[in-house]
């Protein structure tokens, strides 16, 4: 998880940065320990490569917020 950023909002939603916004969904489902069905997933941005994959970069950037039962 190098490089991946965790921002725990408060205890039903976190915010999550990585290289792909696939990445991040992982990332925050295991951090709350649920399946892909009980949340609500924002993505906030994209990830982009930058000029030649590499200057400029940005990692992709999402909110999971669980959903009320």
């Amino acid at each position: 998880m190098t490089g991946n950023k965790i921002n725990i909002i408060n205890k039903g939603e976190i915010e999550v940065e990585a290289k792909t916004a696939q990445e991040a969904i992982k990332i925050a489902l295991s951090k709350f320990n649920v399946k892909r069905a009980e949340v609500e997933v924002s993505v906030l941005r994209e990830e982009n490569k930058g000029l030649f994959s590499m200057q400029g970069a940005k990692l992709a950037k999402v909110r999971v917020t669980k959903k009320h039962k």
